[in-house]
C-alpha cells in the first residue's frame, strides 16, 4: 500500500492509497447498427443482383445461340380475346395433316367423333373413318382381324412402335401432335416458323448426312425434312396451296387439337361477362339503396321515464 504523508495543524496526517487504480473500460459495442445494418443489406443485395443477373446471361448464352433464331409474333386471326378458330382453316388443315403429316407422325389422342360438329358432319366423319382399317379382336375363334373403322377410334399411327418409327427417321422419334403447339414455347408460332424456315446452313456449318438445317430448331440441325411446297397437295375448296397456306392450315388445325374447348371457353367467358356486368349493377343497387340505410341505422335506448303523479 502507498502511504501519504501531510501535516494538518502540527499532526501528521497518515493516507492509504490502494496500489491498483481502477479505470473505465473503453466500450466498443455499437449500440445503434441501423447503419452498419443497411450497408450489409444493400451489399447482399447488390452481390445477389449480380449473380442473378450473370446467372441469367449465361443461360441466355447456352439456350440461345447466335445461330438459332426466335420465333416473331403472327397475327393469328384466334389470339383475341373474342377471336374464335377459323373452322375453314382447320379443315384445310386436317387434309395436310392427313396427307402430308401423317405419314410420320400421329395423333393418339384424337378421335374421329372429335372431328364431329367442328370440322366435319356426323356422316362426314364416319365415312372418313371408315377409309381406315383398324386391328379388332378377337373373335369367337381368339383370331385378330380388321375392320372399318368407326367414331370412336383414334386416328392411325404410321408405325406399329416406337423401334419401327426411330428406325424409319435416322433414329429420331417423331413427337407426337396432339398436342404439339401447347409442348412448345411459341406455341403456333414457333411450329409456323419451324414449317417454313427451312434453308442452307450458313458458312462454316457443317450438318451431317441424314440431318437438315432450320435456324428455329434448337442447335440447327433437324431430323425432319422439308415437307411443305407450293403446290404439294390441292385443296377441295380451291384455296391456293402455298407452302405459307399450308402451313398456316395445319398449324390451326393443331391448335384445335391441343385445346378443342378454345371457342367454347371463349364463348363462356363471353357469357360470365354479360352476367356479372349485370349482377354488379344490382349488387350496387342494393348497397347504395338498401344495405346503406340498414349498416347507418342506430339504435337508441332511452331511460324510462318514471309516471308522473297525479
Amino acid at each position: 500500500m502507498a502511504t501519504l504523508i501531510g501535516r494538518s495543524g502540527g499532526r501528521v496526517i497518515l493516507l492509504r492509497i490502494p496500489n491498483t487504480i481502477h479505470t473505465p473500460k473503453a466500450n466498443f459495442s455499437f449500440k445503434d447498427s441501423s447503419g452498419v445494418k443497411k450497408v450489409a443489406y444493400g451489399v447482399l443485395s447488390a452481390a445477389t443482383a449480380g449473380a442473378v443477373g450473370l446467372g441469367i446471361a449465361l443461360q441466355t448464352a447456352v439456350s440461345a445461340g447466335a445461330l438459332e433464331l426466335h420465333p416473331p409474333s403472327y397475327p393469328w386471326s384466334h389470339a383475341g380475346y373474342l377471336s374464335s378458330l377459323d373452322h375453314t382453316s382447320m379443315k384445310r388443315g386436317y387434309q395436310v395433316y392427313k396427307q402430308v403429316c401423317a405419314a410420320c407422325h400421329s395423333m393418339n389422342f384424337m378421335y374421329y367423333r372429335n372431328l364431329v360438329g367442328t370440322i366435319m358432319t356426323e356422316e362426314e366423319a364416319k365415312a372418313e373413318a371408315e377409309e381406315v382399317q383398324v386391328l379388332d379382336g378377337p373373335d369367337e375363334n381368339g383370331a385378330m382381324f380388321e375392320r372399318p373403322g368407326k367414331l370412336s377410334d383414334k386416328f392411325p399411327k404410321p408405325y406399329p412402335n416406337e423401334e419401327a418409327a426411330k428406325a424409319a427417321n435416322n433414329g429420331a422419334l417423331p413427337p407426337d401432335l396432339s398436342f404439339i403447339t401447347s409442348a412448345r414455347h411459341g406455341g403456333e408460332d414457333y411450329i409456323f416458323s419451324l414449317l417454313t424456315g427451312y434453308c442452307d446452313p450458313p458458312a462454316g456449318i457443317e450438318v451431317r448426312e441424314g440431318m437438315h438445317y432450320n435456324p428455329f430448331f434448337p442447335g440447327g440441325a433437324i431430323s425432319m425434312a422439308k415437307s411443305l411446297f407450293n403446290e404439294a397437295i390441292e385443296y377441295e375448296d380451291g384455296t391456293p396451296p402455298t407452302a405459307s397456306q399450308l402451313a398456316k392450315d395445319v398449324v390451326t388445325f393443331l391448335r384445335w387439337s391441343a385445346e378443342p374447348e378454345h371457342d367454347d371457353r371463349k364463348r363462356m367467358g363471353i357469357k360470365m361477362l354479360m352476367i356479372g356486368s349485370f349482377l354488379i349493377m344490382v349488387a350496387f343497387y342494393y348497397k347504395r339503396h338498401k344495405w346503406t340505410t340498414i349498416k347507418s341505422r342506430k339504435i337508441a335506448f332511452k331511460p324510462r321515464q318514471p309516471p308522473q303523479q297525479p
